[in-house]
């Protein structure tokens, strides 16, 4: 072989495998694709069970078409209950006062499960672990932990936080999460970035008599406050997979693990000189990923790329290379990213310059958006990029094979079933229709289904990071198909509840 022919020949290799990754880039086959929803933004204040009902299944239609795969709904914001609990009042957030009910009985997280499932979407329960009460609040129903138990929280400027240091309120939390994913079919636990208190000048944590009376060991009480947390995080992590083994448990971290003083990014932190999750929240999230006692983590990368304190790409990379051992997803700001341009290109805002970052990172395998209804809002075409382009296509959630790697059966009976008119091809309505694989235990069962659709003479092929292919994730055991596919080929596989999936089975029309 020439040298010329073999130049050639390498070139297109390389050229093919460019392609491949660049196509895996633009539309890969797992991602996940999340939205908060807030309720301490006062969203539900003044409106009936029903017309939130109407506003969140707005806003659930339309996440829905931008791609979103997964809802992290609040439910507990300050020791209280977006939803019927056993042990804490209805939140003042719901209905204006705390500790009063929806007029018509209605259980908002019972409710959004069933939606966001109908909609193929996954639900984690949002929750606070700490925060008694916020600022806002001036009374307290008689039956919130802080009226029954006050030696158990702290005040700490305008808030009452659950003291992080007593074991009775880490086995307090752990009984909240315990009722919640035994009652409610949620995908996961969810928490943000509120652990000890966001500092405030002039306000000390008056937790020293504990650490003198308690110290474990530890000689400097900033270690003693991080092993505080670190007790809950393993205590969650434990009760989780003893209970409901298929639930995520999942952290959404301030931005800034910890700065390094180098003015470089290196284990110790990133050359940022903003807050620090280790020093001032006493959150040691890389124990967390390190020891395996988190699911997913999602930092909350809100600034833009220039930000000179806190760099978007800066923070992106530093995450990836240092905290990336369990599924990292990136915390978009929806607003704050269009309402900037990108430094090379003063002509757009910065999220596609964001989503390049975001999607070159090796170890990040999805984003979480700050927040849903500023996705429905779609400032600077914000949703409707999303839409055509970065969900273009539906995807799979990332894997977790430390919870479970075994894949559920294939489909049974494939079909395709002609629903109207004479039978024949063009008459009426055409589905492919399947029957569930059977399955011996939960995490077996197949939950959702997606269809792959394949044009007279491509090669079937599923086995690729390449979701293009994919029409559908479907809950139903059918799809309907659109237009004239006469000569396609179609795929049908089961997907379980950590999203493990079956072999396909193929049909032909």
């Amino acid at each position: 072989m020439n040298s010329i022919l073999r130049f050639f020949i390498i070139t297109t290799i390389h050229l093919f495998i460019y392609s491949l990754s660049i196509n895996a880039q633009q539309a890969p086959k797992r991602e996940f694709r999340g939205a908060w929803i807030q309720c301490v933004n006062g969203q539900y204040l003044g409106k009936s069970p029903a017309e939130l009902r109407q506003m969140l299944s707005g806003q659930l239609d339309v996440l829905r078409s931008a791609g979103i795969n997964a809802i992290l709904f609040q439910v507990r914001a300050e020791g209280d209950a977006l939803y019927r609990s056993h042990y804490e009042p209805w939140s003042r957030y719901l209905m204006g006062q705390q500790g009063k009910a929806p007029d018509d009985g209605w259980d908002p997280l019972e409710w959004m499960v069933s939606e966001c499932h109908k909609r193929g979407m996954e639900c984690h329960a949002w929750i606070n672990p700490y925060r008694a009460k916020t600022a806002g609040t001036t009374v307290l129903d008689v039956n919130h932990a802080a009226s029954r138990f006050p030696d158990r929280v702290f005040r700490y400027g305008d808030l009452l936080i659950f003291n992080p240091a007593l074991a009775a309120n880490r086995d307090y939390t752990c009984m909240i999460i315990e009722d919640i994913i035994t009652r409610y079919d949620v995908d996961g636990i969810h928490m943000d970035d509120y652990f000890y208190p966001y500092p405030v000048a002039g306000q000390t944590i008056p937790d020293q008599q504990n650490f003198s009376q308690d110290p474990r060991g530890f000689s400097n009480i900033d270690d003693w406050r991080r092993d505080n947390v670190n007790l809950l995080i393993k205590d969650i992590h434990t009760l989780v997979r003893k209970v409901r083994p298929w639930v995520k448990f999942g952290i959404s971290p301030f931005g800034i693990y910890h700065n390094n003083p180098e003015g470089v990014n290196s284990r110790e932190g990133s050359a940022t000189s903003g807050l620090q999750n280790y020093d001032d929240l006493y959150a040691d999230i890389v124990e967390w990923v390190n020891r395996g006692w988190v699911d997913y983590i999602i930092p909350q990368i809100y600034w833009n790329v220039g930000t000179k304190a806190a760099d978007y790409k800066i923070l992106c990379d530093w995450w990836n290379d240092y905290c990336g051992e369990r599924p990292l997803y990136i915390g978009q700001d929806v607003e704050r990213t269009v309402k900037e341009a990108d430094p090379q290109n003063p002509a757009t805002h910065q999220m596609p310059l964001k989503y390049a970052i975001q999607r070159s990172e090796p170890r990040v395998q999805g984003s979480c958006q700050w927040y849903a209804a500023a996705v429905v809002n779609n400032p600077g075409n914000y949703r409707t990029l999303l839409q055509q382009q970065y969900h273009r296509y539906p995807s799979l959630q990332p894997l977790m094979p430390w919870i479970d790697s075994k894949a559920p059966k294939k489909v049974r009976k494939l079909s395709i079933d002609f629903k109207s008119g004479d039978g024949t091809y063009g008459s009426g309505k055409i589905y492919l229709s399947w029957s569930e694989p059977k399955a011996k235990k939960e995490l077996d069962r197949a939950i959702q289904y997606v269809v792959y659709q394949f044009a007279p003479g491509e090669k079937v092929d599923i086995s690729s990071d390449d979701a293009s292919h994919i029409v559908a994730i479907t809950s139903e055991p059918r799809y309907q198909l659109q237009g004239d596919l006469h000569g396609y080929s179609f795929v049908v596989t089961a997907l379980d509840r950590l999203h493990n999936e079956s072999k396909g089975v193929k049909v032909h029309l």
